[in-house]
C-alpha cells in the first residue's frame, strides 16, 4: 500500500490549536476541535435542510410546498 502524503494544512491547524488554545490533556484538544468544527457541522445542516425543502433559508415563497421551516433558537449553553 502506497503512503499517502500529509496535508500541509495540518501543520497550520496545529500550530492554530496551540497558539490559541492553552492545551494541557486530551480533553482540551477535544473542546478545541469541537470549536472548530461547530461551524461547518452547522454550515453543512443548513445545506442539507435546504436541499430537502427545494429552496433557500431567506426564499419566501419560491417554493410550492407545505414543508416549511419553522425558525430556530438559540441554543442554551
Amino acid at each position: 500500500m502506497a503512503k499517502r502524503k500529509k496535508n500541509p494544512a495540518s501543520k497550520e491547524l496545529m500550530k492554530h490549536l496551540l497558539e490559541n488554545y492553552e492545551i494541557k490533556s486530551a480533553l482540551d484538544v477535544q473542546e478545541a476541535l469541537k470549536d472548530m468544527f461547530a461551524e461547518t457541522l452547522e454550515s453543512m445542516l443548513e445545506a442539507e435542510l435546504d436541499e430537502h425543502l427545494g429552496y433557500d433559508k431567506n426564499e419566501h415563497g419560491a417554493a410550492e410546498t407545505t414543508n416549511r421551516r419553522n425558525g430556530k433558537l438559540k441554543r442554551l449553553s
